[in-house]
């Protein structure tokens, strides 16, 4: 049986990772294979990156306000790699007017402060049973 593969990314300027850095040791730790990109990537590399590794999802960590540029762009290059397959999940400081326009340009899911890892965990397993 093959662990799922997420993709943990930090796209653009946003140098706070913690969250990030966090989730990726909780999923890590509920047995998935996880890989983080490190801060300051391009939209493009996360998806090159996603496509080599053969990931499940990606979860991008957004804290700098570019979240309605950087989510639909990752999915639309995913989309045009080919790779639609690939689901795309998100957290950070989001608002509740911007989770429903990602929503509706193809995020799956945006988890906001607060959010538990193990409600992380649960919803990736959910998405994708064994």
């Amino acid at each position: 049986m093959r662990k799922k593969r997420i993709l943990i990314a930090k796209v653009g300027l946003d140098g706070h990772d913690r969250g990030a850095k966090v989730i990726a040791v909780g999923l890590r730790d509920a047995g998935m294979e996880v890989i983080y990109t490190g801060i300051r990537q391009t939209a493009e590399s996360v998806v090159s990156i996603a496509i080599q590794e053969d990931v499940d999802a990606i979860g991008i960590s957004s804290l700098s306000g570019a979240h309605m540029t950087i989510f639909p762009k990752v999915v639309r290059l995913l989309d045009e790699k080919g790779a639609k397959d690939i689901m795309v999940f998100g957290g950070g400081i989001i608002n509740r007017d911007d989770i429903t326009a990602l929503k509706n340009q193809g995020v799956a899911k945006i988890f906001l402060p607060g959010t538990s890892v193990s409600d992380v965990v649960t919803y990736l397993n959910d998405a994708f049973p064994n």
